[in-house]
């Protein structure tokens, strides 16, 4: 796809982030496997669930576009997730796996943050204010959950993962 405009690139952007979403759906419940923090294991939970309905959220706004979300596949997001499962294989004690984890899945809100804040303003920029609102709410669910995953590791994890 020769990319020639802006709202070109705004499209480009919004299927690497839906591709992104639909690979972290498939990694999820691997992940969470491994976890032994109950905290933790709610709060990933609830985001899996979170996930699905962002999935659809892309969905409504490539309907709204007239498109469809495929055709993108998101390398950034594809190397992140490798990266998780590597650390997974790591033979280490359940606490410190917690803490492991943690660090994956914020690597993973970081690049979704950006990518959806970026897609904010384009979709601002270009007008497509009802496709704006639900990247908003994506990206506000996005933020929740980095902050909800800091919060969960200096309140317990990261103290466990030191103590053991």
């Amino acid at each position: 796809m020769k990319l020639t405009s802006l709202n070109d690139l705004f499209i480009h952007q919004m299927k690497d982030l839906y591709n992104a979403e639909q690979q972290i759906m498939k990694a999820m419940p691997e992940i969470m496997q491994k976890v032994s923090n109950r905290e933790l294991a709610s709060a990933m939970e609830q985001h899996m669930m979170e996930t699905r309905g962002q999935i659809e959220r892309l969905e409504q706004c490539f309907q709204i576009l007239g498109m469809s979300g495929s055709g993108e596949k998101c390398m950034a997001m594809e190397g992140i997730i490798r990266e998780a499962r590597e650390f997974l294989t790591h033979d280490a004690d359940p606490e410190v796996m917690d803490a492991g984890i943690i660090a994956c899945a914020q690597r993973i809100e970081h690049y979704e943050i950006a990518g959806y804040g970026t897609a904010c303003t384009y979709a601002k920029f270009l007008g497509h204010n009802e496709v704006l609102d639900l990247l908003k709410a994506i990206l506000n669910e996005e933020k929740m959950t980095d902050e909800k995953l800091t919060v969960i590791a200096e309140s317990t994890v990261n103290n466990r993962a030191e103590n053991h």
